[in-house]
């Protein structure tokens, strides 16, 4: 059934937005979840216009009338589009942009319009949870599943003998329903930072989860559960089992249907660096609302945190007898997040003289304006420069101070000069959507540390560009906006009986160009989903929380 409506869609898709003909009218791209009252208004439009006007629904009172600015040719699209800038627009309510005939998809103006994009994020990591049955109502639709994966896992390829270790929890990775430590790492890295950065506004929106009223912040104990996973991946000697999978993806079933055995994989540095960076955060973090559960994470990130010191060569983990992710990279930016991470939660001399031997070295003393699980340093960079502990090197301070902010400017430009405000720009790669979200980070950081409302501006532009202004005029997160995803690669949408997709889940996005985004359940390349991505999504709604 869900293979047919997939083809149905294919053909309905010809017809949506991003597929325009000269007898079609102008197309208009923009954000179809909303502004903030007093932020930057802007839509994309294809397909030649000169005025524009802005109603109030539903009384469709014209509040706003103007000109388009002339059409400019987007180089990865190859459309002449024009602006139509409607900031001057700030009463809350829903509106429509109209181009004579043509009208936009519904939006809201409001200083609350990110308080469901968030929630609905942030609550999809609870609905990725293993080991538990999980269930959520999101508009007249039920979605559940029952507790899975209860024998994880067996030491068979690493101990050469059918042992269990216990290790149920944490979160499915993705559309599969394999644990990988490095994938966590960028889930787990970016949501503890959005927490430090925006922890007041965060506190203010409750979860629904199981542990809500608890002793726990709803965002902590979302995070806990993924800890509790992260802590049984370590061996006995301080390393850390680089993933926790069946040997081979399963079908389209559900999650407590996959009855294959799941293995732990060789350790592997890059993991455990991943590893002493993740609980080293959680000990800072918990240790206000549950002092010896942050002295466990503390304790399990010094004790790889040796592991590392006594291990200097990048270990890659033997993984020939999977065929699941690999999430395989070299392992500096990984230590030099942990070593970030340990002196910040400890004061550790040696780890700041571990972070401050790397960036004299030069080789990752910058920050990147596009980064995913595979280069992690920003995290640590971010640590070090944000830092209110004594004794870092104020001239390594400046050079990341000059980085971050050189760096924010090239990813504020590429959205300016772009036809849709895209902050990758003509970048197109898998999971794409994640890295546009995740630019967010470098661009708060900036504001944080220069005043200038330019990069929250630019950031907006990001989560304009996700929510639909873009090429496809749709939103790319599931259950939200306008013509959100409806088939995305997801075993749990594809399996179950409910004809919309599980909500809140951002899907990878196009490649290898603007057109490659297609809405099929069969495309994993570019309508998968991911922890790591709907992180950076959660992170990039925190900070437009009111």
């Amino acid at each position: 059934m869900r293979r047919r409506l997939a083809a149905v869609a294919a053909i309905l898709f010809l017809l949506l937005p991003g597929r325009s003909t000269a007898a079609e009218p102008p197309r208009i791209a923009l954000n179809t979840v909303g502004y903030l009252a007093n932020a930057p208004k802007k839509a994309s439009i294809v397909g030649g216009a000169e005025r524009f006007r802005i109603e109030r629904l539903p009384s469709r009172e014209v509040v706003l009338e103007g000109d388009c600015s002339p059409p400019v040719k987007n180089p990865d699209t190859g459309e002449d589009v024009s602006i139509a800038d409607f900031s001057a627009v700030s009463q809350p309510g829903e509106y429509q942009l109209s181009l004579g005939n043509a009208a936009s998809p519904k939006f809201n103006i409001g200083d609350d319009v990110y308080r469901e994009p968030f929630y609905l994020a942030t609550r999809a990591m609870y609905l990725w949870r293993c080991g538990v049955a999980v269930s959520a109502e999101w508009r007249g639709d039920h979605f559940h599943h029952e507790a899975c994966h209860l024998d994880d896992g067996w030491l068979d390829v690493v101990a050469g003998e059918h042992v269990r270790k216990a290790s149920v929890g944490g979160w499915h990775d993705a559309g599969d329903y394999n644990k990988y430590v490095v994938n966590a790492g960028a889930a787990v890295g970016v949501m503890f930072r959005a927490w430090e950065d925006f922890r007041p506004q965060i506190e203010r929106v409750g979860l629904d989860l199981p542990e809500s009223g608890g002793k726990l912040p709803d965002f902590l104990a979302e995070l806990k559960w993924e800890i509790d996973w992260l802590l049984t991946m370590q061996a006995g000697d301080g390393s850390v089992y680089h993933k926790l999978s069946a040997k081979n993806f399963c079908g389209f079933i559900l999650p407590e249907r996959e009855r294959d055995p799941r293995y732990f994989s060789p350790s592997g540095t890059a993991a455990t660096a991943d590893f002493v960076a993740m609980t080293a955060m959680a000990s800072r973090h918990f240790a206000p609302f549950d002092k010896p559960y942050a002295d466990t994470c503390l304790a399990a990130a010094q004790k790889s945190y040796a592991y590392l010191k006594a291990h200097p060569q990048d270990v890659r983990p033997d993984q020939k007898e999977f065929k699941t992710g690999g999430y395989d990279s070299p392992d500096a930016d990984d230590r030099l997040w942990a070593a970030a991470e340990l002196w910040e939660a400890t004061g550790d001399e040696g780890a700041l003289d571990d972070v401050e031997a790397v960036l004299k070295r030069g080789r990752n003393a910058s920050f990147d304006a596009d980064w995913d699980w595979g280069n992690l340093k920003n995290l640590g960079l971010l640590t070090y420069l944000f830092s209110k502990s004594a004794g870092r090197d104020e001239a390594l301070v400046m050079k990341l101070h000059n980085s971050l902010v050189s760096v924010a400017d090239q990813i504020a430009t590429t959205a300016k000069i772009h036809g849709y405000a895209r902050p990758l720009g003509s970048r197109y790669y898998w999971g794409c959507n994640g890295s546009a979200a995740r630019q967010t980070l470098v661009l708060q950081a900036a504001a944080r540390l220069s005043g200038d409302n330019k990069y929250r501006e630019a950031g907006l532009d990001a989560l304009n560009h996700l929510l639909g202004r873009n090429y496809y005029g749709r939103s790319f997160v599931t259950g939200l906006g306008h013509q959100p995803p409806l088939h995305p690669h997801d075993r749990r949408s594809i399996a179950d009986d409910v004809a919309n997709p599980w909500p809140g889940y951002l899907v990878g996005g196009p490649q290898p160009n603007a057109e490659g985004w297609h809405d099929d359940q069969e495309d994993y390349r570019s309508n998968e989903i991911a922890i790591n991505w709907n992180a950076a999504l959660i992170y990039a709604t925190a900070g437009y929380l009111k």
